[in-house]
């Protein structure tokens, strides 16, 4: 197997896990089941970062982000 292909498959499961913690966060109603979901979703984004997956203020932005959503849920 090429090196490449060996880095598309782990970018691409890296890649699914990270929009399914994301859409995870966005899809809760309760704001502390949302706030637990939010530790994990940090966790793999800053582990995506720091692989190169994506850029380190994409994934700032995108914790910015659901840390708001997750503020304005009553």
């Amino acid at each position: 197997m090429k090196t490449s292909e060996r880095a598309r498959t782990r970018n691409r499961s890296m890649r699914t896990a990270l929009r399914s913690a994301l859409k995870a966060v966005r899809g809760e109603k309760d704001k502390s089941e949302a706030t637990k979901r939010l530790s994990e979703a940090t966790v793999i984004l800053d582990k995506a970062a720091a692989s190169g997956l994506i850029h380190k203020r994409n994934a700032d932005r995108n914790k910015s982000r659901l840390s708001l959503f997750i503020q304005k849920l009553g």
